[in-house]
């Protein structure tokens, strides 16, 4: 098998050494600086230049080379034998040949009528995270992205605001042509382009799917002459970016103390437990690439492979992933050419409770990690008032450490994509595409729980011989869900101009697309064998200790589409798009699955007209504007009406079970519907040196699905989903970057964005909803609601009682009522006092980008922050007796001698979810500065190109929280844990050195 692999590769870059005779030279600015990147053409070979612009293409003296580059005016020269020096000149207008990925093509920049953010491989990979979207945080104006710093975890991005409460969240990812959901197993390295689609006119190509809006990822391809290797290699270590100080153990008994109005714990403790230092350790991460490309005249051809591997900060929490991804080009022959793409993803973790975070912050200090005798270490206060193994217990709060021990889970999961697409030129301006692409998922877990272990270390007077011997010794749960997707889309683009002043382009297709049905089977069983060798025996008859069994299937869905776009210039100016869609959906009834999206654009490049020619200082000027029609899919669907195995007693003790209908179906369910208009204006002044784009919008969700509730006489219980709802989404945004150069060797760049979008439920069709009680604290208190008094608010919105300060002759906690007077928690109406406290979504975020480049030095730096939002520090909304506070709390706090105390008089009881613990979720993070040297290196040498730099990612952030990070995706729902701090993984800051070569 070996062999034959070998054997394989070789005859795949064997082209790459059949070669005539080989042309060496340099391609040169105006000012003798290389040019990398560009791209030389023989009649027989291409290749392109390195990082210092040398070349060797094959060629023989006399051939003609014709060079091109993004910003440069081509050129073409005759090969000479001997070194060659070309130079290129810089292009008037360098958008002229800038190109942005569209849907189904590409369209240069200066062509382009919708809004478009174009994000090159450089962008992404600068900043050495493990998933593409948290690198693009902060690079692009109306695009929000919460992520986390828990390896694996997923970031929530929002495109222009949130425009549906049940319909997700997440934009459609475009993977080299493959509709997916999921992009963790992408390797950052491998991407060349990240384009992100923001408005109607340019998503409407996409139909039911577009509404979130859609991120465009394109992977590298095999380029230049003959083969090129490619090595990054880096290592970092990771901390907190911030701590919450708690209070010591002579304070917390102080403190607590002042509760209980007694003397139960002793201020002069032995123990000071720091749990957070307890459960924590310095996280370390490192990831190794390696890629493989080359061209030759009839194939081009990429491989990579990518480790990364991380122990996280959280102790036990360990995570890798490896990719592999390999992309050919095949030019069969002038017309037909067939490109391949294959890639897997395979990770390993073992994940965490992240509850431990919570838990640590609330466990007494006086508590031990283990007692002398080796025993964990409980919250059990003695006649000493110290922690001991005897005593009365003082909270409800576990071990951290013992939490983390005790939890034994695994999870694997495997990802493969791939496809195969065919251009083929039918006439010279007739081209027809056909691709396939697919997708497979599957996923493993375990999860040992050491039950009777557990109880005992609960409370360590317990002994074995006590515990109850019909309950379990231990519970092995194990899972596994699976799916496969694929996708086959036709299409034709025609391409023509007439009369030199007309340029038109069609494009006209149909699509097919297939979400397979997801399966999820969970297995529960008791009493295995503690030995992880023995728990899949097969021969094993275990099905007497099976105490849960579940099967799931989720139905598949098929999309059937046609679409088609008009793209016109006239006179190299006058710019008109027009696009439509028609997607039917097995999603919905068969009287409601066919629905049309139209858009179109409309551009004028001014700068092109006459009357500026004469103009100075303005290079590009180019006015925008469009309106377009959306769906949503994700809806709610296939809810069941009736439910089985009911019991109820009819007479006496007969019991019967059956079946009733429990909630209604709306037949005409169909998809959420997003109409946006939106205008916009590109800009480059000075020597292209100030570039920039102004854009607004106003973006309406219609037919949004909300829960409704039956009417009284239905007899039916259970609410039912309809189209009720109107969401609206209002903004602008303003990106600008200023490039220039000093000296030959001095370069830098300045550059930021911003945006603002008003977001609120506009209106409520004749209906009265269920309300969603969302952001629940585990604690009996919910700090989130949408019903029908959400009208004009955000969604997302807290709602929860207004904090009214600390009563100044009891230290109490005081809230406003309705009317405006104000009361302690225990007198608060639950369904008058309440109000809407701002929102999780924020009104503005903004991002910051600069640098200099010195001869081989090169020094940047981005940053990100948002404003507006509101966060909710739930771990410590959810403190009762006993639990520890933080240090400042503990030093100040009402008493009768300081009466204008901040905190309110230390209390016992659960605290009603108010304003109290909502905080202003405004930050600025520097999300990555990067310091780079590039090796000199001789010109003929095996290793072509080393650079190698430190990074340090997320140094600093101001922020108003109090808390451990602003930024809480929880689980990316914003009725949610999205914006509560609970059961969170802190943000962290990491340091990483590495080194990228090139032979």
């Amino acid at each position: 098998m070996r062999n034959f692999i070998f054997s394989f590769l070789a005859l795949l870059l064997l082209p790459a050494y059949m070669s005539g005779q080989v042309i060496k030279g340099k391609v040169l600015d105006k000012n003798g600086i290389g040019i990398p990147g560009a791209i030389l053409v023989s009649p027989t070979s291409n290749a392109d230049t390195d990082f210092d612009g040398n070349f060797n293409i094959n060629a023989k003296a006399g051939d003609l080379l014709k060079v091109t580059m993004l910003g440069f005016e081509a050129v073409s020269i005759k090969a000479t034998a001997g070194p060659m020096s070309i130079m290129m000149l810089e292009s008037e207008d360098t958008a002229l040949k800038e190109v942005v990925i569209i849907g189904y093509g590409t369209r240069k920049t200066i062509d382009n009528t919708a809004a478009i953010t174009s994000l090159k491989a450089e962008e992404i990979s600068k900043t050495k995270v493990l998933n593409a979207s948290q690198a693009i945080q902060g690079k692009a104006a109306g695009v929000q992205v919460v992520s986390s710093d828990l390896p694996g975890s997923t970031p929530s991005v929002i495109i222009r605001g949130l425009g549906t409460a049940l319909g997700g969240r997440t934009p459609l990812y475009i993977v080299d042509g493959m509709p997916t959901e999921n992009i963790n197993n992408i390797n950052t390295n491998d991407i060349t382009s990240y384009e992100i689609l923001k408005d109607a006119s340019a998503l409407a190509i996409y139909g039911t799917r577009a509404a979130n809006g859609v991120i465009i990822i394109t992977t590298k391809k095999g380029k230049g002459d003959g083969v090129t290797v490619e090595l990054e290699s880096f290592a970092g270590f990771r901390d907190p970016l911030k701590r919450v100080k708690m209070s010591g153990s002579n304070k917390y008994s102080y403190y607590s103390n002042s509760a209980l109005q007694t003397t139960t714990f002793s201020q002069d403790q032995p123990v000071n437990t720091d749990w957070f230092d307890e459960i924590t350790r310095i996280g370390s991460y490192t990831q190794n690439n390696i890629s493989v490309s080359g061209s030759t005249e009839n194939i081009k051809y990429f491989f990579s492979l990518g480790n990364y591997e991380e122990k996280a900060v959280l102790n036990g929490l360990d995570y890798n992933r490896t990719t592999f991804r390999n992309n050919n080009e095949y030019k069969i022959s002038n017309k037909l050419t067939l490109n391949q793409n294959f890639s897997f993803g395979i990770t390993n973790s073992n994940p965490k409770p992240l509850n431990a975070f919570t838990s640590a912050y609330k466990q007494s200090p006086i508590v031990p990690v283990r007692f002398p005798n080796g025993q964990y270490g409980v919250s059990f206060v003695g006649n000493d008032g110290f922690a001991g193994t005897t005593g009365s217990n003082f909270n409800n709060v576990g071990n951290p450490v013992a939490q983390l021990d005790f939890f034994n889970e695994e999870q694997k999961s495997v990802i493969l994509q791939g496809g195969l697409k065919l251009d083929y030129e039918i006439v010279e301006s007739l081209k027809f595409t056909s691709q396939f692409n697919g997708e497979y998922y599957t996923w493993k877990n375990y999860n040992f729980e050491d039950t009777r272990n557990i109880w005992l270390a609960a409370d360590p007077s317990r002994i074995e011989s006590q515990y109850n011997s019909t309950a379990n010794v231990n519970l092995l749960t194990k899972g596994r869900s699976q799916y496969f997707n694929w996708n086959l889309t036709n299409y034709v683009t025609y391409n023509e101009v007439f009369g030199d002043i007309h340029d038109v382009e069609l494009t006209a297709g149909i699509e097919t697309s297939i979400k397979g049905a997801r399966e999820q089977l969970t297995i529960s069983r008791k009493n295995v064998n503690p030995n992880s060798n023995y728990w899949s025996l097969s021969g094993v008859n275990e099905v007497g200790n099976v105490t849960s069994y579940r099967d799931e299937v989720f139905n598949k869905t098929k999309l059937a589409s046609y679409f088609g776009r008009f793209q016109y210039k006239l006179m190299d100016r006058y710019l008109l798009t027009g696009t439509i869609r028609r997607d039917g959906s097995s999603n919905f009834g068969k009287d409601y699955r066919w629905g049309t999206f139209p858009a179109f654009g409309i551009g004028w490049v001014v700068t092109k007209e006459d009357f500026m020619a004469d103009v100075k200082g303005i290079d590009l000027l180019k006015l925008r504007g469009g309106w377009g029609k959306l769906g949503n899919q994700n809806v709610p669907l296939n809810n069941q009406a009736y439910s089985s195995g009911l019991s109820s007693y009819l007479g006496g003790s007969i019991l019967y079970q059956g079946t009733t209908i429990n909630s209604q179906v709306d037949p005409s369910l169909s998809w959420e519907i997003t109409e946006e208009t939106s205008a916009g204006i590109d800009f480059e002044l000075l020597n292209n040196r100030l570039k920039g784009a102004f854009d607004v919008y106003d973006k309406t969700t219609t037919n949004v699905i909300l829960n409704t509730r039956p009417y009284i006489t239905s007899g039916i219980s259970n609410s039912s989903p309809a189209h009720v709802g109107q969401v609206s989404n209002k903004g602008y945004e303003v990106s600008l970057r200023w490039d220039d150069k000093i000296t030959d060797n001095v370069s830098y760049w300045v550059g930021g964005n911003f945006s603002n979008n008003t977001n609120k439920l506009k209106g409520l069709k004749d209906a009265t909803l269920a309300p969603i009680n969302g952001g629940d604290l585990s604690n009996g208190q919910f700090t989130k609601l949408l019903d029908n008094t959400s009208i004009g608010k955000p969604l997302g919105s807290f709602y929860m009682y207004e904090y009214a300060g600390v009563d100044p002759t009891n230290g109490k906690m005081l809230y406003y009522t309705a009317a405006g007077t104000t009361v302690a928690q225990d007198v608060l109406d639950a369904n008058k006092d309440k109000k809407y406290a701002g929102s999780i979504l924020p009104s503005s975020t903004f991002g910051i980008t600069l640098g200099v480049n010195y001869k081989n030095f090169d020094l940047s730096l981005d940053g990100y922050g948002t404003s507006g939002a509101k966060v909710y520090n739930g771990k410590k909304a959810q403190r009762f007796s006993g639990e520890n506070i933080e240090e400042s709390v503990a030093t100040n706090f009402w008493t009768v001698n300081n009466t204008t105390a901040s905190n309110p008089a230390p209390f016992n009881q659960v605290p009603v979810a108010s304003t109290y613990y909502l905080e202003s979720g405004d930050f600025f993070r520097v999300n990555n500065i990067s310091l780079g040297y590039k090796l000199p290196l001789a010109d003929n040498g095996f290793l072509s190109y080393c650079r190698v730099y430190v990074n340090a990612i997320n140094p600093f952030i101001t922020q108003k929280f109090s808390g451990f990070s602003p930024e809480l995706n929880g689980n990316g729902d914003p009725y949610g844990s999205q914006g509560i701090e609970l059961d969170a993984y802190p943000t962290l800051r990491s340091l990483v050195i590495g080194a990228n070569l090139k032979f």
